[in-house]
């Protein structure tokens, strides 16, 4: 284990973060949230050992962060990054622990469709970073860090429903993620899907 993190590959959410800090100070409306939930994915029976590993990324509880800035009516810039709330225990039969974590930047397409509800489309593109982690060797000498990492491009889509009960302010959105992941040879298939919610607040009315 001992390829670097390809930074490169966090390009779209990096614009995005930068769009979202540059225009912040004259935007009218800008959404941030935090949630949680769980990721579906094939399981490790379909990895063959070449070209998919016999592991899933199915199971564990998976929290995290998003944020958007609207730019033109109903679209929004944003981003989000979501990762497994404990580590997966010994990756492969391997002897050592894991940890997925999926950054994306987004548009968002947000049409209101009912009184305080909004419908939220969402895609982008970003990345799958998987944390292996070295355990009793983490710090034992200087070439060995606490974990290494493998990143692998990722395009996403999916949808969600931006609810306010008290009509402005917070709100609460049920919500789903496909990924799609290039050349996902660390896990049993090349997409998964993200489960789950998050609580919020729009700041500037909605």
């Amino acid at each position: 284990m001992k390829r670097k993190p390809r930074a490169a590959l966090r390009l779209p959410l990096a614009c995005a973060v930068i769009c979202i800090f540059s225009t912040l100070a004259s935007a009218q409306k800008f959404d941030v949230a935090a949630g949680g939930g769980t990721i579906e994915a094939p399981g490790a029976s379909n990895g063959n050992g070449i070209d998919h590993q016999p592991v899933t990324l199915s199971g564990g509880a998976y929290v995290g962060a998003s944020g958007d800035v609207r730019v033109f009516h109903h679209i929004a810039l944003g981003g989000e990054v979501f990762w497994r709330a404990t580590q997966a225990q010994n990756y492969n039969l391997q002897g050592f622990n894991y940890r997925p974590f999926f950054w994306n930047g987004n548009v968002t397409y947000s049409p209101k469709i009912a009184n305080h509800t909004y419908l939220e489309l969402v895609g982008g593109l970003g990345e799958l970073t998987t944390h292996y982690y070295v355990g009793s060797y983490c710090g034992t000498y200087q070439s060995i860090g606490c974990f290494h990492s493998f990143n692998h491009f990722d395009g996403d889509f999916g949808a969600g429903i931006r609810y306010y009960p008290r009509g402005r302010g917070w709100f609460i959105r049920p919500e789903a993620r496909v990924y799609l992941i290039n050349n996902n040879f660390d896990f049993s298939a090349n997409y998964a899907t993200r489960i789950g919610g998050s609580i919020g607040y729009t700041f500037g009315g909605h």
